[in-house]
């Protein structure tokens, strides 16, 4: 149960995140829509400081636990840039990203996020099983 705590505490600290920017200023805390907004130029102090805040974290981890989680990427950093890739565009095409979509428009009850939650969902278990079978 313990190796479900850190995964268990994250998640409360996004949802506490999003819902605190969600009530005390009206946003929704999707990263892709930060960065577009603070890449686009608009209302830059507010996205700045939830990218520099974000972006803190794990400095801010590392100081307090003296380590960061175990994490193995198996897969080529050519693959990871192409995922991110295209990750990026996809949040971009559908005006949200797993956040927007899955934290607070699930929460929301907004249609667009639930098909953005379950397309998304649906492509990593078919591309997850895909790679499993090409192993």
């Amino acid at each position: 149960m313990s190796a479900y705590w850190p995964s268990l505490i994250g998640g409360m600290l996004l949802g506490l995140s999003a819902v605190a920017l969600l009530l005390l200023d009206g946003r929704i805390a999707g990263i892709s829509g930060i960065v577009g907004r603070l890449l686009g130029g608009g209302q830059i102090p507010l996205n700045a400081a939830f990218v520099i805040g974000l972006l803190s974290g794990p400095p801010l981890y590392m100081s307090v636990f003296g380590s960061f989680p175990a994490m193995t990427i198996a897969t080529s950093w050519l693959l990871v840039l192409v995922a991110g890739l295209a990750v990026g565009i996809g949040t971009r095409m559908g005006s949200g990203c797993t956040s927007g979509h899955g934290i607070l428009g699930l929460a929301r009850f907004s249609k667009r996020s639930f098909v953005a939650t379950v397309t998304f969902l649906l492509a990593g278990v078919a591309m997850a099983t895909l790679m499993e079978f090409l192993r």
